[in-house]
């Protein structure tokens, strides 16, 4: 029975630090720029597009698709990011273990 007790007491200090961590990835923002700096995708460690800087240079009005492209590539990459970074930060909880939902 001691063992029990213990045991949910682990699980609480670890309740409670998962907790933190998300509440910490809610600060936290990843960055992800292409086309040699022409475009700038920032994301939130909640998956949010928190910001898109776009340099002039590259719009051209005959050339829609190209700046589409890229805003496109800037923005899945700054997503891949911000997974690296959950995985990161909440991994260490669940050390391998594919829950679903939990992230």
């Amino acid at each position: 029975m001691k063992n029990m007790g213990n045991m949910m007491k682990q699980m609480q200090k670890m309740q409670k630090d998962m907790a933190k961590a998300q509440e910490q990835l809610k600060e936290e923002t990843v960055e992800a720029t292409v086309g040699g700096g022409m475009v700038t995708v920032v994301a939130s460690g909640e998956k949010k597009i928190v910001d898109i800087k776009i340099n002039e240079e590259v719009v051209d009005p005959e050339d829609i698709e190209m700046l589409q492209d890229l805003v496109l590539a800037a923005t899945n990459e700054a997503l891949t990011q911000v997974d690296e970074l959950i995985n990161e930060k909440m991994g260490k909880f669940t050390k391998g273990m594919n829950i679903p939902g939990l992230f």
